[in-house]
């Protein structure tokens, strides 16, 4: 049945009734964009960065962040490390404007393995921040999901007041663990998590209720609500609208402009699907991860090792071209 024009000009768009179920993040570095779709939040990451940071609107910015690395002086690997950090500060900074929430702002994805290291590039992000006049509670720091990253973020968190977004989240295992960790938001991928099941599986479409990722979210959402954990789930890395529909009435979900721009011309009504109340009836099993534990479990997942290894790799290689372009 078709909708009246006048009907469908009183109906909401399905970004806007999104909005009244869930907190819509921006999942963008372009201004323009976040300018345009007004989300709450917006975060960033090395891949995001190094797309706007080759957009010539954004070129003043690049300037000061290699101005700023030959200030502080040193080596040029030090240079080049500083000027990268300020970067990514300088474009949060000016999200920040744009926004009434958060930031999130990645720590480079090579320290992945490496939770001292973490834990010392968080603390230089957030002290950049605060050089810039901007407070920690409207800064996320993004950290890699490995064992290694979600003990740094329950020490950035418990010592330092800290907010942390555990990223390239792929399994139970490691919602679990960041849930036991303590720390503010975690982002499961739901779009990655599709496209591993359609390369290695024989089934290539999925109905949004059916879609792998989908589902991971579902699960992980119920888990919290059902035994109280604040950790924030935002779903990201979405495929397509159906995915985000899906979704309807998750804690935050992070778009990408692209599939803003098609929720905003969308005109179908939207009914959450997640609640806390039917996460409460929800038949799961509270279990608890000691390092050992994790790793099994984790391990047990081949999709999940698969594409947290692979969304480090590919971080990294953007942090790399990030680095020679500043070079």
């Amino acid at each position: 049945m078709s909708v009246s024009p006048v009907k469908r000009q009183k109906m909401e768009s399905a970004l806007d009734q999104l909005k009244h179920h869930t907190t819509v993040v921006a999942d963008t570095g372009d201004f323009n964009a976040i300018d345009e779709y007004k989300p709450l939040d917006a975060t960033t990451n090395p891949s995001l960065i190094l797309a706007a940071a080759q957009m010539p609107a954004y070129q003043e910015l690049v300037d000061d962040a290699v101005a700023y690395g030959k200030k502080l002086g040193g080596s040029e690997e030090e240079q080049i490390k500083n000027a990268s950090d300020k970067l990514f500060v300088l474009f949060g900074a000016e999200i920040l404007k744009r926004i009434p929430g958060r930031v999130s702002t990645e720590v480079d994805a090579r320290l992945s393995f490496d939770k001292e290291g973490m834990i010392q590039r968080a603390r230089r992000l957030i002290d950049l921040y605060k050089e810039a006049g901007i407070g920690k509670d409207r800064i996320l720091i993004k950290l890699s999901s490995t064992w290694e990253g979600i003990q740094a973020g329950k020490v950035l968190e418990a010592e330092y007041g800290i907010h942390c977004n555990m990223t390239l989240l792929f399994s139970f295992a490691q919602a679990v663990a960041c849930a036991e960790a303590g720390v503010t938001l975690i982002s499961p991928f739901v779009g990655r998590i599709l496209d591993w099941y359609v390369a290695n599986g024989d089934k290539k479409t999925y109905e949004p209720s059916e879609d792998p990722g989908v589902k991971s979210v579902t699960k992980i959402y119920n888990y919290y609500k059902k035994f109280g954990y604040k950790t924030i789930v935002m779903g990201a890395s979405f495929r397509n609208t159906g995915e985000i529909k899906a979704l309807t009435g998750c804690d935050y979900l992070t778009i990408s402009p692209k599939l803003l721009a098609e929720l905003s011309k969308e005109h179908v009504k939207l009914t959450p699907t997640l609640s806390v109340k039917e996460a409460q009836a929800c038949d799961l099993e509270k279990i608890h991860l000691d390092e050992k534990a994790f790793r099994w479990h984790h391990n047990e997942d081949q999709m999940a090792v698969e594409k947290l290894s692979d969304g480090i790799r590919k971080f990294a290689a953007d942090a790399v071209k990030l680095e020679r372009m500043l070079k």
